[in-house]
């Protein structure tokens, strides 16, 4: 049996393609299929806080040397700085979520679809109140 990309990622083709981001980051945000269809790369050129955030994020469920795929759709971000950056993504709906570090912790995106998916709408959300509006928009 081959193995094949799973419901959760086949799910996040919405986000394939360039987007304009406004709200609390401004810039251009690129998402792409890496052959196979496993992992979704992300492309990220944003000032945020006056500074300017350049990566790349990989997608996808990680599989580790000799075990099954991991249940949750998890990520890992670098950017031009040297830092690196997990995620955990998952859409339920038109309701995609985005946990920064363990699914259910203190900072997250939560944002909608628009029924054309031409724009996801949400916001970041940061312990202690902090976070952002954030707009994504198809170009």
């Amino acid at each position: 049996m081959t193995n094949q990309p799973t419901p959760a990622m086949k799910a996040l083709d919405r986000l394939v393609g360039t987007w304009t981001i406004t709200g609390g980051a401004e810039g251009t945000v690129r998402y792409e299929w890496m052959p196979g269809g496993f992992f979704l790369l992300q492309h990220v050129e944003l000032t945020q806080y006056g500074q300017q955030v350049t990566g790349m994020e990989v997608i996808g469920h990680p599989r580790p040397f000799g075990e099954p795929a991991g249940e949750d759709v998890v990520s890992r971000f670098y950017d031009a700085e040297g830092n690196t950056l997990d995620y955990v993504y998952e859409l339920t709906g038109d309701k995609l979520t985005i946990w920064g570090g363990a699914k259910g912790g203190p900072a997250y995106f939560e944002g909608t679809f628009s029924a054309d998916d031409t724009t996801l709408t949400g916001e970041w959300v940061y312990p202690g109140g902090g976070g952002y509006a954030s707009t994504m928009t198809r170009k």
